[in-house]
């Protein structure tokens, strides 16, 4: 919706969640509000403070019944109008929500929201003292929260290796000490996970690499164009295959592996099978090697005609489901069917031949580990739905392996939580789309990561005096951040991040602080 002023600049007000602005979402979270602001032409967010308040002036009255004919006033989203830090008070933000009892409004609440570098610390007691000011309450409340970060962009010599991993704690406690205390063991702890596919240290990488590879054919058969991978093995496919040695004895050894330097001790003892069968070492060795459909039509005709031959008599998995598993036991009866190796028909096979493989790593780890059962991944094993959709549904499965090994590997969860956060992730992915920026929640105990944080700065630490009950409470409140909770502001002291892996002993911190006052309509 635009609004204008006669000669002042056209001003827009935006629907959005409240979780999407970290300072307004101290008080609103994610429930719906209006947003008001200059339009998306304009540079600066807000000039002129009478307009503000005009806006909040127009919503209080709207709201309130006695100023209308007929009582027919609905309660309005929050509203929330963006300021410049122009005032005196370096007011960040205006704010207003209706106060209700069951449905009638009763009341609206005024909320004003300061920002600053940091400058001198609130102490406690001037909080408190400044909250009585405003409220005159017999008795107050005070809670604590902070949040700290445990895995995510590091500093390798005084350089900051960005992330797109992180894992965060929110700590939640009552009985505030002072400012930037430590969260006591008694608080309630939970971590924040969100888990990016693809970082270098995970023990996950080349588990990746070969889900890329993998997801290089089906976008290639969904699209008829593959971008092909740098292949890891500098021997041409066909030459690889034949170099593997096409006698029995060889190829009815279950262990036989292929080597390859990238693959790293930490990987191998995450997720590497020692039971191989034929097709699943020669996805191995092709996914290594192969450039081009040809090399994939060249790999597979040497192989189906050594079957046809008799040749060779592989041995392989009793589940396999590709359509060169089932050729290979045909093979085992001299009745092999012809198989047309033209268009896309070699791509599918590889296809199929991956995705078998790669969800008996998933399997084999899952199921080794404990944290579910066979019952319970039947969504992501189905071979009923498309390739496409297999794909997509192994990728999921990617990313929960990701996501529990991460927290194993670095922050070292203990069984109940990791069994747990398995149960999180496949719940989710069997209703939603994959998505990387999907935070899990997680609680847990803050003593199990205590040796994490006690020693660290915070990112944002928060304290909040609270009076008053259910609809009629107010709060006052100060948080103190590594970064500027408001995006809209340009600060003439834009601190680096100090706070990553502890490294300052005096961190700097933005102050943010929020002011609540209440009106009640006659």
């Amino acid at each position: 919706m635009l609004i204008s002023f006669g000669l002042q600049e056209e001003v827009q007000i935006v629907k959005m969640n409240g979780d999407g602005i970290p300072a307004v979402n101290m008080y609103c979270g994610n429930q719906t509000i209006f947003v008001c602001e200059k339009a998306v032409s304009n540079v600066s967010p807000w000039t002129h403070l009478p307009y503000r308040k005009y806006f909040l002036s127009w919503y209080t009255l709207s709201q309130n019944a006695s100023m209308s004919a007929e009582d027919t006033n609905l309660p309005l989203y929050p509203l929330w109008v963006r300021c410049d830090m122009s005032d005196p008070a370096g007011t960040t933000w205006f704010g207003a929500e209706t106060v209700c009892v069951g449905t009638k409004v009763t009341g609206v609440k005024l909320y004003s929201i300061t920002s600053k570098d940091k400058q001198s610390l609130t102490t406690l007691e001037e909080l408190k003292q400044e909250h009585k000011k405003r409220h005159h309450p017999s008795s107050v409340g005070i809670k604590g929260s902070a949040r700290f970060s445990l895995f995510g962009s590091t500093v390798v010599e005084n350089t900051t290796i960005e992330s797109q991993s992180s894992v965060t704690v929110d700590f939640k406690w009552s009985h505030v000490e002072s400012i930037l205390e430590t969260p006591p063991l008694s608080s309630t702890a939970t971590l924040n996970i969100k888990i990016a596919s693809g970082d270098m240290r995970s023990p996950m990488f080349e588990m990746y690499r070969e889900l890329e590879f993998l997801q290089t054919l089906a976008d290639g058969l969904r699209t008829g164009e593959t971008e092909w991978m740098e292949p890891l093995e500098s021997t041409s496919p066909v030459n690889l295959t034949k170099s593997w040695g096409f006698f029995p004895l060889h190829l009815f050894q279950k262990t036989s592996k292929l080597k390859s330097e990238t693959e790293t001790p930490i990987f191998n003892s995450f997720l590497e099978r020692g039971d191989l069968d034929f097709v699943e070492q020669l996805w191995v060795r092709m996914r290594k090697s192969v450039t081009s459909y040809q090399d994939i039509g060249d790999c597979l005709k040497l192989v189906i005609d050594a079957l046809r031959y008799g040749d060779i008599k592989p041995w392989i998995h009793r589940d396999s489901s590709s359509s060169l598993s089932k050729l290979i036991l045909q093979s085992y009866h001299q009745q092999i069917e012809h198989v047309s190796l033209t268009g896309f028909t070699p791509v599918n096979m590889l296809l199929e031949m991956g995705l078998d493989k790669m969800r008996k790593d998933y399997i084999n780890y899952l199921i080794g580990e404990e944290l579910t059962t066979l019952n319970h991944l039947c969504f992501y094993l189905s071979t009923e739905v498309d390739l496409q959709e297999q794909v997509i549904r192994l990728r999921k499965l990617h990313h929960l392996l990701e996501i529990i090994v991460t927290c194993s590997t670095f922050l070292g969860l203990p069984y109940d939580r990791l069994f747990l956060l398995t149960q999180l992730c496949l719940q989710h992915y069997r209703t939603s789309p994959y998505d990387e920026e999907h935070e899990f929640k997680l609680q847990i105990k803050p003593a199990l990561i205590s040796h994490f944080y006690q020693k660290e700065h915070p990112i944002l630490w928060g304290v909040e005096v609270s009076s008053g009950h259910g609809p009629r409470e107010v709060r006052t409140s100060l948080h103190l951040s590594d970064r500027p909770l408001v995006d809209h502001v340009i600060f003439e002291t834009d601190y680096p991040n100090e706070t990553v892996n502890g490294d300052s002993e005096d961190p700097a911190f933005f102050s943010t602080m929020a002011y609540c006052s209440l009106v009640n309509f006659a």
